[in-house]
């Protein structure tokens, strides 16, 4: 009978050290919305959409596809890096874990960014852009939606540039991060 508790003590205790080491980005962010060291916004998907809109139905029909999207950034504020390291580190292990596929690397000499998802290649659930900078700091940018296909993204990204797509609720963002 003892052996049967240490034995029942041992998978629990095993079982507690797996689900920690499986945190999802999506709890991660959970617990850092009353942090105050991080910045956060969450967008629904239809404040995207700018007054002067020319979208066409395929856009529509793409758009129709994003739910919401969340931004949490961690500013490096007076040079407080010890902090920052042991959250960037945290948001990498998050990420490294298999579900969280990888579509690309981008390096310059001040920053990193990884561009991830979740779900399957035609029919993307989450994007997941992570960029990093050792002196600023970092951000992470969550587009969240259903059966979201890359090649619509891209389309999506066209009308962005024709204006149609409102993106200006993001730009505070990259103030925080600038010199």
């Amino acid at each position: 009978m003892v052996l049967v508790k240490y034995f029942m003590a041992l998978v629990l205790a095993a079982m507690a050290l797996s689900s920690c080491s499986d945190k999802s980005l999506q709890k991660y962010l959970v617990e850092k919305q009353d942090d105050d060291k991080f910045v956060k916004m969450d967008i629904a998907a239809s404040l995207l959409q700018g007054n002067s809109s020319n979208f066409t139905q395929e856009e529509k029909d793409i758009l129709s596809t994003i739910k919401k999207v969340n931004v949490v950034a961690y500013p490096i504020i007076e040079g407080d890096t010890a902090d920052f390291e042991k959250e960037r580190q945290e948001l990498k292990n998050i990420l490294d874990q298999e579900q969280y596929k990888e579509l690309t690397r981008i390096k310059s000499n001040d920053w990193n960014a990884t561009l991830k998802y979740t779900g399957e290649e035609d029919a993307i659930d989450e994007v997941i852009v992570f960029a990093s900078d050792d002196n600023r700091g970092f951000a992470v940018f969550r587009l969240l939606g259903e059966n979201m296909r890359p090649d619509q993204m891209l389309k999506l990204m066209k009308s962005a540039e024709r204006g149609d797509l409102d993106v200006s609720k993001l730009e505070g963002f990259g103030e925080i991060f600038k010199d």
